[in-house]
């Protein structure tokens, strides 16, 4: 990888705000004037829409880059945010989970559209799919540290231990370099059952837990639908301030890890 932080949200499971912490962490570091390349990996084209670009309205996405070796830039959108651009997904992305199969090396080819772009940008955020197939592989393939949420409820553990089962799997073979950041507690309440999954999550991985949690916030739930992160939706509202502590987490594990 070149100049770029490369960071990968992953989670097997879905609806634990995987698309949510992607989209507001890109809006953040690029409000503190980073230069963030947000990469929809995803084929419900979520993270598209939440930063207000329409999916079935895109001549490019991802799908053509990876399915058809188009050049990045080809696909790449900016958004109506100084500093931040996506390269879209939509819903032709989940043909690549067939198409590619059959093309050699397919497991890097995500990979390959990254370092393309890695000189331009200082973030490259990655949302992956929630399942564990093609997209996911390349995600993973692809990222340099990952970001796991966890929604504070029932089995959460459960989950965490098979994505992380294929994260080891990951690094034996295709990216060695693939490291954990952090596990990110998603969709927190004032519960005995979010305190206590948090706490296990703090015994069993300790400093791996991100200080940031995330809470449950009707306004981070209406932000997608409006095309906006909720930095700019309610900057007053908790889950924007949870957002920014998340960020300067963030940016405070890169810059103390030097570039890449």
């Amino acid at each position: 990888m070149n100049k770029a932080h490369v960071i990968g949200l992953c989670n097997q499971k879905g609806g634990v705000g995987k698309t949510t912490s992607a989209v507001n962490l890109a809006a953040w570091l690029a409000a503190f004037k980073k230069r963030v390349l947000l990469i929809d990996a995803d084929s419900q084209g979520s993270a598209t829409s939440a930063v207000g670009l329409r999916p079935q309205e895109l001549k490019r996405t991802l799908y053509d880059i990876l399915c058809f070796n188009e050049p990045p830039q080809a696909a790449l959108r900016k958004t109506e945010w100084d500093q931040l651009d996506c390269l879209p997904a939509s819903v032709d992305l989940s043909g690549a989970e067939i198409e590619l199969i059959e093309v050699e090396g397919w497991q890097h080819l995500l990979r390959g559209v990254v370092e393309k772009v890695a000189d331009d940008y200082d973030y490259i955020v990655i949302d992956g799919p929630p399942s564990l197939g093609v997209l996911q592989v390349l995600t993973l393939a692809a990222t340099r540290k990952l970001i796991v949420p966890v929604q504070c409820e029932y089995m959460a553990l459960e989950g965490l231990s098979l994505l992380l089962n294929t994260v080891e799997r990951i690094q034996g073979g295709y990216n060695p370099e693939l490291q954990l950041m952090g596990i990110l507690p998603t969709m927190f309440q004032h519960t005995v059952l979010s305190r206590q999954v948090v706490d296990d999550l703090r015994e069993h991985f300790g400093k791996a837990v991100f200080r940031a949690t995330i809470p449950r916030n009707v306004r981070i739930s209406e932000a997608p639908s409006y095309g906006q992160p909720i930095l700019y939706y309610d900057p007053k509202s908790p889950g924007c301030r949870a957002y920014l502590e998340l960020c300067q987490e963030v940016m405070h594990d890169c810059e103390k890890a030097g570039n890449g």
